[in-house]
């Protein structure tokens, strides 16, 4: 969770919420956003349960997908870093295969058609 903040920013932050809040009110409020946060997990929990139970009857291959795939760091992620498949070459009409694509040198020019600009 926190990945991205080091040691010295948590540091930080305790330091301005001592000074903001004073020490009699800072134990009082952690608890609270403990409690908060505590609340809302087991509100997520059961609103997954809900999905899941109401899914999990009509469509019976829900059931098992896993949702964290398509958080959009991870679906970047795989996007970006996962091996693409191999070509395949390509069959034409007369069963001949064609050759894949080569890079172009760029030493000559492109291939120009006068007649298709």
């Amino acid at each position: 969770m926190f990945d991205s903040i080091g040691w010295g920013e948590i540091i930080v932050l305790a330091l301005a919420a001592l000074f903001i809040f004073g020490p009699e009110r800072l134990p009082s409020l952690a608890k609270d956003a403990a409690t908060g946060l505590k609340k809302v997990r087991s509100a997520v929990t059961g609103v997954r349960q809900q999905v899941n139970e109401s899914l999990g009857d009509d469509l019976p291959e829900l059931r098992d997908l896993d949702l964290r795939k398509y958080h959009p760091k991870t679906f970047i992620r795989s996007q970006l870093f996962e091996d693409d498949e191999p070509e395949t070459p390509t069959v034409h009409r007369s069963g001949a295969t064609a050759a894949p694509a080569r890079p172009r040198d760029h030493a000559t020019p492109p291939p120009f058609d006068a007649d298709a600009t």
